[in-house]
């Protein structure tokens, strides 16, 4: 294996999986190849070499030095026939994706349509990639989201009204559920589970008669709009509802010391599956050890059992 190529989705601790990647090929004496703007790159031939000193001081950086976008066109038999072109143009002998399901539903099509060589890492701020405990990306958009309602609280209390926080997860309610028990929050709506407005509103009304002077609400967007949920509260309620919608702050910011470390040891595993001539696989951390899921597996649905943490964010409310 003489050359590999590289292409990437964004979130924290990816630029940091980019310099694991191409320091441990240049230890194999392996070239690397970055794709610029993910598959679309790959189609449109947009490619750069990458070398050690290209990765240095990036560790530290949030998003992505090869920039992304996504992309329609790969899925089509159009777009994969440029692709492979550019593939074999550039004498590509394998191939690591870094991203989140849809990224790695291309890297399993190159693996076992194509039959090139493919390593998957998981980076994703929702955390569902099948079969992986931790996605690169997730801790930091945790903490990210978590200083803002830190933040947000102060105002809630001091203002005595009810907040609404409307985050990521259009599929998975990781972050909501994280960061609504690490913040205390009254309330989290995610896609895993049902709530009952009515229930909800009866609580509050009962926690305002017995002096509780704020509430915040952590909504996942998969599962409703901040802003619809706050003024069914205010017309059930009577009581003032504000929204902040946090966006995409939480895709970006310095990744954290565990998003790092993370990086720096799946994307070396990654390349030292590729030239043991492994395939089609999805490398994680699983118990804090290294591992290996099949992509065909890692792409399936990932659905969270937040049972247990809902149970507790209601018994500490």
């Amino acid at each position: 294996m003489k050359r590999i190529g590289i292409l990437t989705r964004d979130c924290a601790g990816v630029n940091a999986a980019i310099r694991s990647v191409v320091r441990t090929a240049d230890f194999f004496g392996i070239e690397v190849m970055g794709v610029l703007r993910g598959y679309e790159g790959l189609i449109s031939g947009d490619f750069i070499p990458l070398s050690r000193r290209s990765v240095s001081g990036i560790i530290n950086l949030g998003g992505t030095i090869l920039k992304t976008s996504r992309s329609k066109k790969f899925f089509t038999e159009t777009g994969q026939k440029y692709a492979l072109q550019n593939i074999k143009k550039n004498q590509l002998d394998g191939f690591i994706v870094i991203g989140g399901n849809g990224s790695l539903s291309g890297a399993h099509i190159l693996a076992k349509k194509y039959n090139i060589p493919t390593i998957g890492i998981p980076a994703t701020i929702d955390n569902d990639v099948n079969g992986v405990d931790l996605s690169l990306g997730a801790d930091t958009a945790v903490n990210v989201a978590m200083d803002a309602i830190d933040k947000i609280r102060d105002t809630a209390m001091s203002l005595e009204r009810i907040f609404v926080i409307e985050v990521m997860g259009r599929d998975c309610g990781y972050i909501a559920m994280q960061v609504a028990l690490a913040g205390g929050c009254e309330e989290a709506l995610v896609p895993e589970k049902d709530f009952d407005l009515d229930e909800m509103c009866a609580q509050i009304i009962e926690g305002n008669a017995k002096g509780k002077v704020s509430w915040i609400i952590v909504v996942a967007e998969g599962k409703a709009k901040a802003s619809a949920i706050a003024s069914a509260i205010t017309e059930k309620t009577g009581l003032e509802t504000r929204v902040a919608v946090l966006g995409h702050i939480q895709r970006g910011g310095n990744p954290t010391a565990l998003d790092r470390v993370m990086a720096a040891r799946l994307g070396s595993y990654a390349v030292n599956l590729l030239y043991k001539g492994k395939s089609n696989l999805c490398v994680a951390l699983k118990d804090g050890n290294l591992t290996t899921i099949p992509l065909e597996i890692a792409i399936q649905p990932k659905r969270i059992d937040v049972e247990s943490d809902y149970a507790l964010i209601k018994l500490l409310t």
